[in-house]
């Protein structure tokens, strides 16, 4: 048959195949979703993490420097996200994916935003500034949430897989990782901000709203970003 015509089977199978959806209460791992038009839906919030600059960090910078900082924030993003009872569920390069589900689900995801921006700050920018005292390196990222249905899927081939998280709060959570605005590294959409509960949404001294409300540019809807901190 050739691959050609292996490729064109297993395309139109995958287009003339019913599929078969169930409702989720937990993350599902990929052996409990099948190869085939097999998915589990759920309502959940979404969390993209993501190391800004990170071409010219491997353009411009020793390879081992290079992969200490991509270390050093993934694994403070994780142990953050973990805490706050998040899911990891994809790496990709420079960036993690994590979901959360139940009743707190928004307001745990912009805390973590929160804390990884002070885990940043004041972990792995001093741990640079401590090892490479001659360097004008510092990290700057993005966290972007949203929320909503997933629906997800597993895809690849036997032997050679993943699941696959499809739906807007998967896609947006990582666009708006993109606008990478000075001062500000946290962004939320409008649905995220109207579940938040009062201690997700208002800190600092003198107490205000740690959330500024905005446009996101080309897209017309409201989103908010924020430059605060919550200590770890």
């Amino acid at each position: 048959m050739g691959l050609l015509g292996d490729i064109k089977s297993e395309v139109a199978a995958i287009f003339a195949a019913n599929w078969r959806r169930r409702e989720g209460r937990v993350v599902p791992e990929a052996e409990n979703v099948k190869l085939g038009n097999d998915a589990v839906t759920l309502n959940a919030t979404m969390l993209y993490a993501d190391l800004a600059k990170s071409t010219a960090l491997v353009d411009e910078y020793k390879d081992y420097f290079a992969a200490e900082i991509y270390k050093s924030f993934l694994i403070s993003a994780c142990r953050v996200i973990r805490s706050e009872g998040g899911e990891l569920v994809a790496f990709d390069g420079d960036r993690v994916m994590a979901v959360y589900l139940g009743n707190g689900k928004n307001s745990s995801a912009a805390r973590t935003a929160l804390k990884i921006n002070w885990t940043i700050k004041n972990v792995v920018n001093l741990a640079i500034k401590k090892q490479y005292p001659n360097t004008s390196y510092s990290v700057t990222h993005a966290v972007g949430i949203d929320t909503g249905k997933l629906f997800v899927a597993r895809t690849g081939i036997r032997g050679s897989n993943d699941l696959v998280w499809i739906g807007r709060a998967a896609n947006h959570a990582a666009k708006l990782c993109e606008l990478r605005e000075v001062g500000y590294s946290s962004y939320i959409t409008e649905g995220v901000y109207a579940m938040l509960n009062d201690a997700a949404k208002f800190g600092g001294s003198p107490r205000q709203d740690m959330w500024e409300k905005r446009r996101w540019p080309g897209t017309g809807r409201t989103v908010y970003r924020s430059s605060f901190w919550w200590e770890v």
